[in-house]
C-alpha cells in the first residue's frame, strides 16, 4: 500500500521555529506581561482583551500573514468563521474529491454551498474543472483525506489562483509546526487550525490571513461572550512554543517504528507505513482480521484508546486507535485489519512492547 505522508521538518528546523516564535513574543510583550495570565473583557477601543490582541499580532507576524484572530470553537470554529467571511449562502465552493471532514461538511451545509469536486492529486483534472466550472471560493485541506492523496498544497493553490480570483481557505490542522509553510504562506487567503492540537487550551481556534477577512470575522464576533480571554490567549502562546520540538521528536519515533516493524520484528504485522490520517501516524496492517481485538489488549497495557484533541496537551502515552473515519469511508475493510498508532510523547520501545504483547495476547487465543 502506497502512502504519501507530509514531509515532517527536522528536529533542528523545529528548534528554529521555537526560537523564531520566542523572538516575536519578545518584540510584542515586556517581561512582566509574559509572566502574567492576561486580562479579561472587552477593552475600550479594541473590544477584546489586550493580551488576546497582542497574541494575535505575534501570530500574524510569525505566520507571515496580514492579521490573525483567536476564535471559539477550536479548528472547526476557525474554519467555519473563515468560510463565513469569504462566502455567502448558495455560492459555490471547490473541494478535493474525497470525504470531507465531518464538521467542515456541516459548515458547508449550513451555508448551503454548492460543492464542486476536483481531484487535487491530478493537476490536469483540476485545471479542467477550473476552466469549466464557476466557483466562488475553495477549501484545501493540508493533510491527507485518502490514503493515496499526494497533492502539493502550493501547487493546488497556484492552479486555483491561475484560473479564478477567488478566496481560498486552508484547513491546516495536523500540519502546523510540522511543515515548513502553512497554507497562507503558500498563497492561500486564510488558514484555520486548532490550538488544542498544538498543546494549547481546549476550544480555541486560530485564523490567520488577509486583513479583509479577519476584519469580517471580528465584526461577526462582536459580543463579549464570543471573545477569547487573555488567559486563553497566553495558553495558546505557551503551547505553540513547545509544539514544534515535541512534534518533531514524535515524527522521529514514527520513522524508527516503521523501519523496525517492516523488518519483521513482530509476528502478524504484514505492513507498516506512515500516513496523515488526519495527524501523521503509524498505520499497522495485520495478516489477519485482528485489529479490533489488538486495540482492546493495547488499552490494558497503557495505550490511550482514543484521542482527546489529537495531539493535545493531555495526550502523553501512545494512542492505539482505529483508522480515521475519512479513511474508513474510502475503504471500510480497513476496520478489521489495520490500526493507527501515534507515539505522542513515547519512545519507540514502549510502542513496540505494547504492540507485541497485544498481538501475542490475541493470536494465542486463535
Amino acid at each position: 500500500m502506497k502512502t504519501y505522508p507530509l514531509q515532517s521538518i527536522s528536529l533542528e528546523s523545529a528548534k528554529e521555529k521555537q526560537f523564531a516564535l520566542i523572538d516575536e513574543i519578545c518584540k510584542e510583550f515586556n517581561g512582566t506581561e509574559i509572566l502574567s495570565l492576561g486580562d479579561l473583557g472587552v477593552v475600550a477601543g479594541i473590544n477584546k482583551p489586550k493580551t488576546a490582541e497582542k497574541v494575535e499580532k505575534v501570530l500574524a507576524r510569525y505566520f507571515n500573514a496580514e492579521a490573525c484572530i483567536l476564535v471559539t470553537g477550536a479548528g472547526t470554529g476557525a474554519l467555519r468563521w473563515g468560510l463565513l467571511s469569504m462566502l455567502k449562502p448558495n455560492q459555490t465552493i471547490l473541494v478535493h474529491k474525497a470525504p470531507i471532514y465531518p464538521t467542515t461538511e456541516t459548515s458547508i451545509e449550513g451555508l448551503n454551498l454548492r460543492i464542486v469536486e476536483a481531484d487535487f492529486n491530478d493537476l490536469k483534472e483540476l485545471e479542467k474543472v477550473l476552466t469549466t466550472e464557476k466557483i466562488d471560493g475553495a477549501l484545501v485541506q493540508y493533510t491527507r483525506q485518502k490514503l493515496d492523496d499526494h497533492y502539493d498544497m502550493k501547487d493546488v493553490i497556484e492552479m486555483i489562483k491561475k484560473h479564478h480570483d477567488v478566496p481560498i481557505v486552508t484547513d491546516d490542522n495536523y500540519a502546523v509546526m510540522k511543515v515548513n509553510k502553512i497554507g497562507v504562506e503558500c498563497g492561500a487567503d486564510l488558514s484555520g487550525f486548532s490550538s488544542f492540537k498544538l498543546l494549547g487550551p481546549e476550544g480555541v481556534g486560530i485564523l490567520v490571513g488577509k486583513q479583509v477577512y479577519i476584519d469580517r470575522v471580528e465584526k461577526m464576533n462582536y459580543s463579549g461572550g464570543s471573545k477569547v480571554q487573555g488567559w486563553q490567549a497566553m495558553e495558546v502562546l505557551r503551547g505553540l512554543v513547545y509544539a514544534p520540538v515535541a512534534l518533531a521528536i514524535q515524527a522521529e519515533q514514527n520513522e524508527l517504528l516503521v523501519e523496525t516493524l517492516n523488518s519483521g520484528k513482530i509476528p502478524h504485522v504484514k505492513n507498516a507505513f506512515l500516513a496523515n490520517a488526519q495527524s501523521k501516524v503509524l498505520l499497522v496492517e495485520f495478516d489477519q482480521e485482528i485489529a479490533e481485538e489488538v486495540l482492546i489488549e493495547a488499552e490494558k497495557r497503557g495505550a490511550a484508546p482514543n484521542p482527546v484533541g489529537a495531539e493535545s496537551k493531555y495526550e502523553l502515552v501512545p494512542m492505539f486507535y482505529r483508522v480515521s473515519g475519512t479513511f474508513l469511508k474510502a475503504d471500510p475493510t480497513l476496520k478489521k485489519r489495520m490500526i493507527r498508532i501515534n507515539p505522542m510523547r513515547a519512545g519507540k520501545n514502549t510502542v513496540l512492547r505494547i504492540l507485541e504483547e497485544s498481538v501475542q495476547a490475541v493470536t494465542s487465543c486463535l
